[in-house]
């Protein structure tokens, strides 16, 4: 199976670079015979803005620019969708939200024509998400004031059960020291391990 794994955050050095490097190794220890590709949107040049193009094609008016389509095919190819992102302001990084803005369009992750017979059709099933967002704050602030409650609100309900995609995991890695860096990169790997584990209990059970 393959796994598209999307970083989004402008520093190769970065914490969040570490923690995709644990989920993909962790995606290939699992099986030997699984795949991953790394989409790395800072580097790779992404542009996150919805321009009158992006528009058109919400509206049914245009196919999806190039870009857009190219992204589409790489899920497309993909069993699982991993997104690994830095928390900004309690959320994911505008780089992140532009992609899924543009990328998760109308009649491609969903579809939804206007009128007094409007309705939703949710077209993302088949797709598996997991989800890792990287925090500097601790765990207290973010139960205090209940941020990562309100992420997966947005994000896991507001985003992907909007297409029908099922979160299967939704993890929030804080660190603070050396020591908690290391103990959240085996939790990366361990995440890694899991992405196929239930699409594979199931096969099993069939």
């Amino acid at each position: 199976m393959h796994a598209l794994i999307v970083l989004a955050h402008p520093d190769p050095g970065s914490f969040t670079h570490g923690v995709v490097a644990a989920v993909a190794s962790g995606v290939t220890e699992a099986d030997g015979s699984d795949s991953f590709e790394i989409a790395d949107l800072a580097a790779e040049g992404f542009d996150p803005r919805f321009t009158p193009v992006d528009l058109a094609a919400h509206l049914r008016n245009a196919p999806p620019p190039a870009d857009v389509a190219a992204e589409q095919a790489r899920i497309d190819r993909a069993d699982a969708l991993v997104l690994v992102y830095p928390v900004y302001w309690w959320s994911m990084p505008g780089l992140l939200k532009g992609w899924i803005d543009r990328v998760f369009a109308n009649g491609w992750a969903y579809d939804y024509r206007e009128g007094p017979d409007a309705r939703l059709a949710k077209r993302l099933h088949r797709l598996r998400v997991h989800l890792v967002a990287v925090g500097g704050a601790d765990q207290r602030t973010y139960a205090r004031h209940g941020y990562f409650g309100a992420m997966k609100t947005q994000i896991d309900h507001g985003i992907f059960d909007y297409c029908g995609a099922r979160v299967a995991t939704s993890e929030l890695l804080l660190h603070s020291d050396a020591r908690d860096r290391a103990m959240q990169l085996d939790s990366a790997r361990a995440i890694g391990r899991g992405v196929f584990a239930a699409v594979r209990r199931g096969a099993e059970a069939a």
